[in-house]
């Protein structure tokens, strides 16, 4: 009695199906690598290049040391060294924003999580109605609030508003109510361990990846702040970088021909600044990257 191998029509189809769905979704990384890849290219090379070799030179040719370290000297020398005041405030704020969302954010994700209390579920309510307002339509009532207190002008009218930070709130919520477990911080409260010590010794450690996400978040979303600075601040002196790039940019002959003079930059000047603007964002997230993806994946299962 012989045997005979049956195969099956879908089988090869399907392989080829699977090989099809592999290249289509190649094709569409690639288009998008593609989008996003080439102006972060082109705005490295044009930092290193002359003005004139960025308009006379391929694109994509890259420039010579020299060339970007004349427009480090030009940027640098603006307005008596102004960019240097600009990235330091950015610091100042973002850091300063940072520390106040940490201590904020994490006990009351903490609370809402893991503790019973009066109006619990109003505030996690609030919390989400919140996070779906836009930021820029909270800007004029803070600043008729920080008005009245007579803050404005001061890196606290920026700080203190950078550091409301509900989506930082949420995100601890959804941590503590899926990743930790109740019976070890049960346990905790047996053994003496007031609520306090059960937060700090029992439940924050734990949450050392939640904490990354947040202070993430929160440090991009300040450094990267524009509007909140801009209408809060009236003084150049104390400018983030990124609304200090706007001063670069009326500064700039090729977008404001006015503007030709002592005081004038080039288009290669200002595509080093932009660079600068952003560098900080990609150094704390290449360093901070195992903690992002663990932050992430946090709270896909429940315990």
């Amino acid at each position: 009695m012989t045997t005979r191998q049956i195969n099956h029509p879908g089988t090869r189809r399907g392989s080829v199906s699977g090989w099809s769905g592999r290249a289509i979704a190649a094709v569409v990384l690639l288009i998008f690598v593609l989008f996003f890849g080439i102006p972060i290219v082109w705005l490295l090379l044009a930092s290193t290049k002359s003005a004139r070799g960025l308009i006379v030179d391929n694109p994509f040719a890259p420039g010579s040391l020299d060339g970007l370290a004349a427009n480090w000297d030009s940027l640098f020398g603006f307005g008596d060294g102004e960019v240097t005041t600009w990235v330091a405030n950015s610091a100042l704020y973002a850091v300063g924003a940072l520390l106040i969302t940490l201590v904020a954010s994490i006990p009351a994700g903490y609370a809402m999580a893991l503790t019973r209390f009066r109006f619990r579920r109003l505030l996690l309510i609030l919390t989400l109605v919140v996070m779906l307002i836009p930021n820029t339509a909270l800007v004029l009532p803070i600043f008729l609030e920080l008005n009245t207190v007579g803050l404005i002008g001061s890196p606290l009218s920026v700080i203190l508003p950078m550091s409301f930070f509900p989506f930082g709130v949420y995100l601890t919520y959804i941590y503590f109510s899926t990743s930790i477990p109740r019976d070890l911080l049960a346990a905790a409260r047996v053994d003496g361990c007031r609520e306090l010590q059960v937060f700090t010794r029992i439940a924050l450690p734990l949450a050392a990846p939640i904490v990354a996400l947040v202070a993430f978040f929160s440090f991009v979303q300040s450094w990267n702040n524009f509007f909140l600075p801009f209408v809060m601040l009236p003084s150049s002196d104390g400018y983030p970088i990124q609304v200090g790039l706007t001063s670069l940019l009326a500064s700039t002959p090729a977008f404001n021909p006015s503007s030709a003079g002592t005081q004038s930059i080039q288009l290669p000047t200002l595509a080093l600044a932009t660079v600068i603007s952003v560098l900080p964002v990609l150094i704390v997230f290449l360093f901070s990257q195992r903690f992002l993806v663990a932050g992430m994946t946090a709270g896909g299962t429940k315990e």
